[in-house]
């Protein structure tokens, strides 16, 4: 018998109404687990304590709280190997991939834990005599969590961590494809000197508990990572309370490749934008946008060196890509490949389902060539690791290229022209960009987000986070006169 993981409610680990299977898409005869799902009024009983825990939180002194957050990170870098594991065989992300995610996931909640001491408020000159002004953030209360299943720990911990450094209480849905990760880390932080219900689990569907936790007024923030089309949803619903929101999404983003690149810093750089994590990332290199001078030696050496890569189970040695994380995700995975092809694109290699010795959600990592622009390959976030060579003829054309999207999150150039890069950097309109790197692969200190149809509000890690996870208030005193 499988014991079922349980909903970590308003302090208590409590089942739910029903439960799902957690199988491994790297071998469906693995059964992970048995994942409980809360029901709504679970979901209310966690929103009441969250409000209670919130202002006890608050109360905390700074230290306390510092020592509660650095031994949740230091526990998740400590147990990076195991949990990491665990990360792997539910999302299906090669080991080294998932003991990495883990680690930094690690890293999040100790980099927040130094934030705390840094919370320094300001004082200003007032325009009229005898008044002191003070400006300082205060903890915005009770913030609704959804996280996607493509990075189950780091995504969470990037959320969950500054929300607490800033006095914050949470209440957190994760996605269903992955309950392990999810219930790992609330088990972590449910042992930490904190109040109860400060953290609340609230495992279930999207549809169910994801909708109720958008639409209730008992949040005062929402953070949400996964699709455009589930972000408008939470953003209509949201917005009905007036809930602050905080929203990264889709993307379709653009690695040029120009004629002075060195060859083997484009395909490594590519190989690792498109690939890693089976190109289930909001920041893969979807496209890649080539110069015509070297068009055809780089297409060359990317295709062989993709066919080179290894598709395996998630846990086997030397696998350099797992499997898709689900069934749904790999039938649409297959439909893409049709739908390019039938837009004129060749596919030069890969793009099939695999039969392996286990039975899994498996595909060959795929390029399309003679793609253009104005595809629907090319305008829609894919998913997959599938990416889509767009020939140009000058670095312009290229930066165009780049730019001509509804999305803008992330793009990078490869170039050996310090001028070409400077320019670059001034003129993509994405919230990052990288020159001699992949598109993906961002730092833990520093902000993240894009614009377009790839985020909403606030951004993300680093010190901007403050911007999202606290209100500012501002304050006057009349000073008088001594006497």
């Amino acid at each position: 018998m499988t014991d079922t993981k349980l909903n970590l409610i308003a302090g208590e680990w409590t089942a739910g109404d029903s439960e799902i299977e957690n199988r491994n898409p790297s071998d469906l005869s693995d059964l992970i687990g048995l994942y409980t799902q809360a029901s709504t009024d679970q979901l209310e009983a966690a929103l009441d304590q969250a409000r209670v825990a919130q202002a006890e939180w608050a109360a905390y002194g700074l230290e306390r709280k510092q020592a509660v957050l650095m031994a949740i990170g230091q526990e998740l870098m400590d147990r990076a190997d195991e949990l990491g594991e665990l990360l792997s065989r539910e999302e299906g992300k090669p080991r080294a991939e998932g003991r990495g995610e883990v680690y930094r996931s690690g890293q999040h909640f100790t980099y927040y834990a130094a934030e705390i001491l840094r919370q320094l408020g300001q004082t200003a000159q007032s325009v009229r005599p005898g008044v002191e002004v003070d400006i300082k953030r205060e903890p915005v209360g009770v913030v609704g969590v959804i996280s996607p299943w493509n990075f189950p720990t780091a995504i969470p911990a990037w959320k969950i961590a500054p929300a607490l450094a800033y006095g914050n209480a949470v209440v957190w849905k994760p996605a269903n494809h992955v309950p392990g990760s999810a219930h790992a880390l609330a088990e972590i932080i449910s042992r930490q000197d904190i109040p109860k219900g400060l953290v609340s689990l609230v495992m279930g569907s999207g549809g169910g508990i994801g909708q109720a936790l958008a639409e209730t007024s008992k949040i005062d923030a929402l953070t949400f990572t996964g699709s455009v089309p589930v972000g408008r949803g939470i953003a209509a619903a949201a917005l009905a309370n007036m809930t602050k929101l905080q929203m990264e999404m889709g993307s379709k983003n653009a690695l040029a490749v120009m004629d002075d690149a060195d060859l083997d810093i484009a395909v490594a750089m590519t190989l690792n934008g498109a690939f890693s994590g089976t190109g289930q990332k909001c920041t893969a290199s979807s496209r890649l946008v080539v110069h015509e001078g070297i068009h055809d030696a780089f297409v060359e050496k990317l295709v062989a060196a993709t066919r080179a890569m290894k598709v395996g189970h998630a846990l086997e040695e030397g696998t350099q890509i797992g499997p898709v994380v689900s069934q749904q995700q790999l039938s649409e995975n297959l439909k893409w490949v049709e739908k390019g092809r039938a837009e004129g694109a060749e596919l030069a290699c890969g793009g099939e389902r695999l039969n392996m010795p286990h039975e899994g959600y498996y595909m060959s990592p795929g390029i399309f060539v003679n793609a253009t622009n104005d595809m629907e390959i090319s305008r829609e976030e894919l998913f997959a690791p599938i990416t889509n060579v767009i020939k140009v003829g000058s670095y312009d054309e290229a930066l165009a290229t780049v730019n001509d999207t509804r999305f803008g999150l992330s793009a990078g150039i490869i170039t050996r022209s310090l001028a070409r890069a400077s320019h670059f950097k001034a003129n993509a309109r994405t919230g990052i960009v990288t020159v001699n790197l992949p598109t993906g692969g961002m730092d833990y200190h520093v902000p993240f987000g894009g614009r377009g149809d790839s985020s909403y509000g606030p951004r993300e890690q680093g010190q901007a986070a403050a911007e999202f996870f606290t209100t500012i208030k501002t304050t006057y005193t009349a000073a008088g006169t001594p006497e």
